[in-house]
């Protein structure tokens, strides 16, 4: 056996089943080039230990090291935030004047506004003239490099670029050292690694929309392909309202939302918040009033942890101020017995899919309330995975009006024998306002799943372990059978409130802790807990009994039984 010194360190690759001995100060990229490792696309970093490093990371101990490419949600990210790296120093070569903002998701892309846009004409050459720079950088293959300094200096820095948003963040964090991302003398700050340069980034592109541009990434399950992108002006146009208000009350990003904290003025912002929402969800039933010669059913969709349950009861407190007599039916108590519940290609139950319900006796129910006629009302035993009955009637009367709530209440299959004039379709999410700062916006996954894994821990007894390792089938349930439908809605209705995250910290940040570093979900614990440390806790005492909030936390005044 051969004999080796003590400074060399055994490492073993997930991806080859190799272990092997490496010399002292190894890097990622040598262990890549020795055991000419290869996944079928660039690698972009790795899993050391089950945390996300990146390339030029030294190995001076003993590590386990999975590599990843972009189809790994963390090789996705790093690609992205590395991509808007390049168009924040494209934006800054071309119009060293104007301020960048990347601010949400939609259209399979990230949508970014730039100053600079005026009339549709110029509109069009700036975004032609910044993806022609942005793949002259690429081209040049330059190193994206990162600073640990001490954060006044750090703050000096962002000074210099006019990232007053950074500053206030970094002012609020509190932290001694802040990290500066540089890409040939252009300053940044990214909430994560970034690739080892810009040569990595080969496939991307950048197109108008609305009053500003699409970054379109690759798509996650084959990088060579680029996401196609399609129209959802109804998404747009809550993005667009919600950060336009979150501007005008002067919290758009974290940093501003800190100093409210501290200064005490977080309370006017939760109250100002939960009337906002009560005022919406008042429009929704003048809405549904107006059409009470035709509407006999409102349809309430949305992805998990949306808070689709308290939105149908406070909608139907506000049908009730208008005149209605609402009846609230729960499309899980239509879940077909397990036995005939429909199975994915892994051979598990599809909870996700509409054919997991009994889509049949619903349309009946349906029918046969429009009629007039009295019907039972079903209830389904998750325990036992049975539909049962418990005595339960509903009728209608002259003013009432069925509120479903479910997560396929927008897909057509669902209430395919009910006449479109009859359906007032909702669709509901946590399309959170709030941004990191300019440059780092905040997934409206990340909002659910943090709500989601409090709510599992409060009312199922999971473990957050738990729901990070459902969070990815929920997901590809809900890109297959529920956001194809969302531009279907009559009406979108945001229930991401500003101050939400930072009530949420409180009760998520033990959970994750928690998870084990020997479980591959402990890399995505620790990037909600880095993400949340960016957030002050908030009390959560000033949250009105009623708040949607209350579905995740305790204390709601609803009954959810």
């Amino acid at each position: 056996m051969a004999l080796h010194t003590n400074k060399e360190i055994r490492i073993y690759c997930e991806n080859t089943k190799i272990e092997k001995f490496y010399p002292f100060g190894t890097t990622l990229k040598d262990v890549i080039e020795d055991q000419k490792i290869d996944t079928g696309f660039p690698i972009l970093g790795a899993m050391v230990n089950h945390k996300l490093k990146e390339l030029d990371y030294l190995l001076y101990k003993p590590k386990t090291i999975e590599f990843i490419d972009y189809r790994h949600p963390d090789g996705k990210r790093m690609y992205m935030r590395s991509l808007s790296f390049v168009l924040f120093k494209a934006a800054k070569d071309l119009f060293p004047n104007e301020k960048l903002r990347i601010e949400h998701s939609v259209s399979n892309g990230v949508y970014c506004e730039l100053e600079a846009f005026e009339d549709d004409e110029s509109h069009q050459q700036i975004v032609a003239k910044l993806y022609h720079r942005m793949q002259e950088i690429i081209n040049e293959d330059i190193p994206f490099q990162r600073d640990e300094l001490r954060t006044e200096d750090a703050l000096k820095e962002f000074e210099k670029f006019g990232l007053e948003d950074k500053c206030t963040l970094m002012r609020t964090r509190r932290q001694f050292y802040s990290s500066v991302y540089k890409l040939d003398g252009v300053i940044n700050y990214f909430y994560g690694y970034l690739l080892p340069s810009t040569a990595y980034l080969e496939k991307f592109n950048l197109m108008s929309y609305y009053e500003g541009m699409l970054l379109v990434p690759p798509k996650e399950e084959n990088p060579e392909i680029l996401e196609k992108s399609i129209m959802q002006p109804k998404l747009f146009e809550v993005f667009r309202e919600f950060k336009e208000w979150v501007d005008i009350i002067g919290v758009p990003y974290v940093g501003q939302l800190n100093e409210a904290t501290i200064n005490g003025g977080i309370s006017d912002i939760i109250k100002i918040s939960e009337a906002l929402q009560e005022k919406k969800l008042a429009c929704i039933a003048d809405m549904v009033f107006q059409r009470k010669d035709k509407v006999k059913v409102v349809f309430i969709s949305g992805p998990s942890s949306s808070g689709k349950t308290t939105f149908a009861k406070r909608l139907s407190v506000q049908l009730s101020v208008v005149g209605f007599k609402p009846k609230v039916i729960s499309m899980d108590n239509y879940f077909l017995d397990r036995k005939f519940t429909p199975k994915d290609e892994n051979g598990d139950y599809d909870f996700e899919s509409p054919y997991a319900l009994n889509i049949k006796l619903f349309n009946e129910n349906l029918l046969d309330l429009f009629a007039g006629k009295e019907i039972k009302v079903p209830r389904f035993s998750f325990t036992e995975g049975k539909m049962f009955y418990n005595g339960d009637t509903m009728k209608m009367e002259d003013n009432s009006v069925i509120v479903v709530e479910g997560i396929h209440g927008l897909n057509p299959i669902i209430s395919e024998k009910i006449p479109s004039e009859r359906k007032f379709k909702v669709y509901v999410s946590a399309l959170t306002p709030l941004s990191i700062d300019a440059n780092n916006r905040i997934p409206t996954t990340d909002n659910r799943l943090i709500r989601r894994m409090v709510r599992d821990s409060l009312y199922r007894s999971y473990t957050a372990l738990e729901t990070l390792r459902r969070w990815p089938s929920v997901g590809v349930g809900e890109e297959k059978h529920i956001f194809p439908f969302q531009e279907e809605a009559d009406v979108m209705f945001n229930t991401a409130l500003v101050f939400e995250l930072g009530v949420l910290r409180r009760w998520a940040e033990p959970l994750l802790q928690e998870v084990s570093p020997l479980e591959p979900e402990y890399s995505e614990a620790r990037r909600l807990i880095k993400f949340l440390s960016y957030i002050l806790p908030i009390p959560e005492k000033e949250i009105p009994p009623t708040s949607i909030l209350r579905e995740f936390l305790d204390g709601s005044s609803f009954d959810y039984s």
